[in-house]
């Protein structure tokens, strides 16, 4: 890879976006402040809510000593399908994905350019994303703000990734059955190690990514997403088993049956054996509630949230996984 030149750029970023105007705004102010030369890089914009605002937001950001800002819109495919759209419009042979949330840091494009040239045998890297908390370092997280966290650790996400176009070209790009913003940059990654070349790592090309504010019980919106991990499963099998989820969670399908048992074990008329099962249930329900308490915050609203939802999510959890099962038609616990 080289500098783009002043009709090829070497670098274009796609940024999928769907109905948060606001934090896009914050978002592209941050991509025209790379350090790498307005003509060495491109933004485009795939706008899958089909909002006149975010393309009012891009006439106003764009400028002839800004780099290339450009507006796509697509017809309501999903993630996965916006950003098959962004990168396939791409110029450039290196393409950079982030999400609208997040906010690059000036030398985000310098790192990761730099990384894949000094590694020419990487299909595509995957840089650090760094999740920033309001109460600060020493204070407790929500639930929430805990999860968001995941992403600093997580192998590859569509946050903060780098991916050669020419094997984007090879693979396909995203596979567009994941229609939620979950598990399609598992299959991305898994896809380019097998068949187009290593996926390597550039902590140095950074983005931050603020903790969205979310309503009460946001955990349980967050449960159908287990859907996709049966597609994931399908796919992958072994990968999936070895670095996203080692062993079901049983302790979600032992409350289901449990409670399960103590409903049909009343109407039976057996009320000992009715009231051992449900205390079963409860004492698995707490643990879970402990568990997810045990490293976060614990304010009376939160740990009232932390017990409700630890209530209803195994039920959640196992509804979708089941009905991802039998969708794609793959044995998958």
């Amino acid at each position: 890879m080289t500098p783009g030149d002043a009709t090829l750029p070497s670098v274009s970023v796609v940024v999928p976006t769907y109905q948060r105007p606001e934090l896009l705004r914050r978002c592209l102010r941050a991509l025209l402040r790379q350090s790498i030369g307005p003509r060495a890089y491109e933004i485009i914009v795939v706008d899958d809510g089909r909002q006149d605002a975010v393309r009012e937001l891009v006439r106003e950001l764009a400028s002839p000593d800004a780099p290339v800002l450009r507006y796509l819109r697509p017809h309501g495919r999903g993630p996965a399908g916006a950003r098959n759209l962004g990168w396939r419009a791409a110029r450039a042979p290196l393409v950079a994905f982030t999400d609208d949330d997040t906010i690059a840091h000036p030398q985000w494009l310098a790192h990761g350019e730099a990384a894949l040239r000094r590694h020419p045998e990487w299909s595509a890297l995957a840089g650090g994303v760094i999740v920033p908390l309001e109460g600060g370092p020493g204070q407790r997280p929500s639930d929430h703000e805990r999860m968001t966290q995941g992403l600093q650790h997580a192998e590859f996400v569509t946050a903060n990734a780098f991916v050669r176009r020419a094997a984007l070209a090879h693979i396909g790009g995203f596979d567009e059955r994941f229609l939620r913003a979950w598990r399609e940059d598992a299959d991305l990654q898994f896809r380019l190690m097998q068949h187009a070349g290593p996926v390597g790592r550039c902590d140095e090309a950074r983005v931050l990514h603020p903790v969205r504010h979310e309503r009460w019980g946001v955990c349980l919106r967050q449960q159908r997403n287990t859907f996709f991990d049966a597609l994931l499963y399908k796919k992958h099998p072994r990968l999936y088993r070895e670095r996203i989820r080692r062993v079901p969670p049983w302790d979600y399908y032992l409350i289901v049956a449990a409670t399960l048992a103590a409903i049909v074990l009343a109407i039976g008329g057996q009320g000992t054996a009715a009231m051992l099962a449900a205390v079963a249930a409860a004492t698995l329900v707490l643990r879970l509630a402990w568990l997810r308490l045990r490293p976060t915050r614990r304010t009376p609203a939160h740990v009232t949230e932390m017990l409700a939802t630890s209530a209803l999510i195994p039920f959640l959890s196992v509804y979708w996984r089941t009905r991802g099962a039998l969708h794609f038609r793959v044995l998958f616990l």
